[in-house]
């Protein structure tokens, strides 16, 4: 049987999406299964549509990337997890769709997953490591194993050297550079490879 790799994530212009897309492609590489998964939207259309990026992606992802369901967290053996930062935190949408996983925590469905996560902000210090730190007090919570990428390839470094996951500061750009989606691509190929040795699959 081979490593079931769930990839959740919320985005609101795109960065965390390709990051996402990085991660699962990297597990995808190591012949894990993966489901690649974006919570719902809770902003409000008026929110949505003063940003043109923001309007941009939700067109283009509601119908090529299905809704993450609690089903998807049952099915996996391995967990992603990013979101944008905000004020140094997960996103609403995020943290909403977590706060339904009440159930699966009861019934022990997360215990000894491994688990990886990833941010992008603005700003390189916008509060990329204080996002990916919360995220982790879910899993603390959930009895994960948590998987960071730490300094353990030199091309985490090309990337801005973040041992807690691939972060990106967009500053505005297109989206993340070559260097950072390689970084999340190991990270993904690095999840895999952990669950895989867990999991004897």
């Amino acid at each position: 049987m081979s490593v079931r790799v769930a990839v959740i994530y919320y985005s609101a212009t795109g960065n965390v999406h390709a990051l996402a897309s990085a991660v699962a492609e990297g597990a995808a590489s190591r012949n894990a299964e993966v489901r690649l998964r974006r919570v719902p939207e809770l902003a409000p259309d008026a929110a949505i549509d003063a940003n043109p990026a923001w309007r941009q992606h939700v067109d283009a992802t509601k119908d090529s990337v299905q809704v993450a369901t609690l089903d998807d967290l049952e099915w996996a053996s391995a967990y992603a997890f990013g979101s944008p930062t905000r004020y140094g935190n997960v996103t609403a949408q995020l943290k909403q769709f977590i706060d339904t996983t009440g159930g699966l925590w009861q019934n022990g469905v997360f215990h000894d997953k491994p688990v990886t996560s990833f941010t992008s902000s603005i700003n390189r210090h916008g509060g990329q490591e204080s996002t990916i730190l919360s995220l982790n007090n879910v899993f603390y919570h959930w009895g994960c194993l948590i998987v960071p990428v730490g300094y353990t390839d030199p091309l985490l470094f090309e990337a801005g050297g973040n041992p807690y996951g691939t972060s990106w500061p967009s500053g505005g750009s297109d989206g993340p550079d070559a260097p950072t989606l390689e970084a999340a691509r190991y990270q993904g190929r690095r999840l895999a490879d952990i669950a895989t040795r867990l999991t004897g699959a």
